[in-house]
């Protein structure tokens, strides 16, 4: 068969196609349908994916999150009279000292970055705004690969000093100084006066992100030393007389190992449940130390903590890659399931391309008549079939992309289109009008040009 014999067959299933627009377009549904929701499903799986990149961007690089949990839930956990009994012993909560000793014993940590973190307010020339002040350590800007953008960090002498100076995101900047340079300049915190170091490089930041997994909104925060905040805002670790109902307890202050440890002079009652710290990120050197580290750590804070089980210990990177491992096989089921619908219209293609094979029998009795071979037959009805096939493909691509931006508008969630569904559906498409469309072709073909000729 020549390039012209194909031309000619080609044109012939072009003419046949448009004599018949309606019946094309309800033929092509299936496969319309079909390819617009792989596509919309593929891409609701690829948000979700880079979603999970992002938050693992956010929550660092092999961190371990260790934070408190309040008596009622200890106590809960343990759910019998040995829960009891253990919720009596005494625990001082996390403090600075863990931090210290973690960062001393376990030879895998990289890093340590204990955080107190306090709801508190802004005031700057009469404007007064909610944010959250964490105190932390030069280590938390590393552990969480933050940047400074303008000004300097607050180095370890800031810190051990107390000094109050901060960092702020660059939301903070844009609020209260939206047309100066605010470093140097002073802004009020609760009733603290901090100067202002520096400023944070701006950060994205997904809606979904988790603070139980040690992810936050740094954009919005102000970041001062730990010390400045426990010396100069509040410690919770403070035994005051009230706590001791006039006992003769007192606290001093000790340094050690980068940090400024708090610990009692003399004996004394527990001062409740108040932790020091509300949380310590763990940075270990590789991420195959994740899970071992983990349970030492685990092991190391029971002791210190007299066995009661008053922190709880997650590994973030583990929780986000189990979530991926979950919404992948989601995202695979999903895109079967879609798939189904291009196999439907396959079968739909298939019908009617039988059903137009009985309704043109004269026709093709009348080709073969005038020296159309079987190939030619085969060739005009399988390039229907396929024309079909791939016009549904196209239109399909267009729906499921705009079905993607609908879904992303309407439900927040992040959709991302891809080439390779655009391909990968494309593809299939064609190949169900090839596959399907070929029994009703090599019936065409194999038509009895005599009988055809007689046909009503």
């Amino acid at each position: 068969m020549n390039i012209q014999r194909y031309l000619y067959n080609l044109n012939m299933a072009m003419e046949a196609v448009m004599a018949n627009k309606f019946r094309s377009i309800l033929t092509a549904l299936g496969i319309i349908f079909g390819v617009a929701a792989v596509i919309a499903m593929l891409a609701i799986g690829n948000g979700a994916q880079q979603e999970i990149l992002d938050q693992m961007k956010l929550v660092g690089v092999n961190n371990i999150v260790i934070q408190p949990v309040n008596d009622d839930a200890a106590g809960q956990s343990n759910g019998d009279e040995e829960g009891k009994s253990m919720s009596k012993k005494f625990s001082p909560g996390l403090t600075l000292q863990d931090a210290e000793s973690i960062m001393d014993i376990i030879p895998t940590v990289e890093r340590v970055s204990p955080e107190v973190i306090y709801e508190t307010f802004i005031i700057k020339d009469g404007k007064r705004s909610p944010a959250k002040l964490n105190g932390v350590t030069p280590d938390f800007f590393k552990v969480f690969n933050l940047e400074i953008e303008e000004g300097t960090m607050f180095n370890y002498s800031q810190l051990e000093e107390g000094k109050a100076v901060c960092i702020i995101g660059p939301t903070l900047k844009s609020r209260f100084f939206p047309n100066e340079d605010p470093i140097g300049k002073y802004i009020k915190c609760g009733n603290i006066w901090l100067k202002v170091a520096g400023v944070l490089k701006k950060v994205p930041f997904g809606g979904t992100a988790s603070e139980d997994m040690g992810i936050s909104n740094y954009n919005e925060n102000i970041y001062a030393p730990i010390q400045t905040v426990l010396l100069r805002y509040k410690d919770r670790s403070v035994v005051t007389a009230a706590a001791l109902h006039g006992g003769g307890s007192s606290m001093v202050i000790t340094g050690g190992g980068g940090f400024m440890s708090f610990s009692s002079s003399g004996g004394g009652s527990s001062t409740g449940t108040d932790n020091q710290l509300d949380r310590i990120v763990v940075q270990v050197k590789e991420s195959t130390h994740l899970t071992e580290t983990s349970v030492i750590l685990d092991r190391m804070l029971a002791r210190r903590h007299q066995g009661k089980e008053d922190y709880e210990i997650k590994v973030p990177e583990l929780l986000l890659k189990q979530e991926q491992r979950t919404k992948d096989i989601f995202n695979i089921v999903l895109g079967a399931i879609a798939s189904i619908s291009l196999i439907v219209g396959g079968i739909g293609i298939m019908n009617i391309m039988l059903a137009s094979v009985m309704e043109r029998i004269k026709e093709i009795g009348t080709r073969r008549a005038i020296g159309a071979t079987q190939k030619d037959i085969v060739f005009q009805f399988l390039a229907e079939a396929t024309i079909i096939s791939i016009t549904g493909g196209l239109i399909g691509i267009v729906l499921g992309i705009s079905l993607a931006r609908v879904i992303m508008q309407i439900t927040d969630i992040l959709t991302i289109v891809s080439w390779s569904s655009i391909l990968i559906s494309f593809g299939v498409s064609a190949t169900v009008g090839i596959a399907f469309g070929f029994m009703p072709a090599r019936k065409a073909a194999t038509q009895d040009p005599v009988q055809s000729l007689r046909h009503d």
